[in-house]
């Protein structure tokens, strides 16, 4: 599955919800968050930006890779695909992106018994 390309959100379930289980509901915005991602292979940039922010990781699929949260954070963690779907498991959530009918759909879902899956759609543009 190619990933390559710069997406704008759509739409996005249980925003709210995700930043308060993770303690970052301070960080809420209503920019339209973009996401850009260079793909060469199993070897990927993946970026999001908002206006004063920008995250980015490099990682490459089926290594453990050196990453960074939201917040700064270093944390080490295997990238995988799990079918059409990469993979990561982030310190507070478990990171999952796909591409359906060309447009970028993430999941980050929470552990526990009051967890919480927050889901992003982005269109191509």
């Amino acid at each position: 599955m190619a990933f390559t390309g710069k997406y704008e959100l759509e739409s996005q379930d249980n925003y709210v919800e995700f930043l308060e289980v993770i303690g970052l509901l301070n960080a809420k915005t209503d920019h339209k968050v973009v996401t850009e991602v260079l793909q060469d292979g199993k070897n990927f940039t993946w970026t999001q930006t908002l206006p004063n922010w920008t995250w980015s990781n490099k990682f490459t699929v089926g290594q453990e890779c050196e990453l960074e949260t939201m917040t700064g954070a270093k944390f080490k963690s295997p990238v995988t695909m799990e079918g059409d779907k990469i993979a990561i498991q982030f310190p507070q959530y478990h990171f999952t992106a796909e591409i359906i009918e060309d447009k970028l759909v993430m999941n980050c879902i929470t552990p526990g018994e009051k967890g919480v899956t927050f889901k992003r759609i982005s269109k191509r543009i």
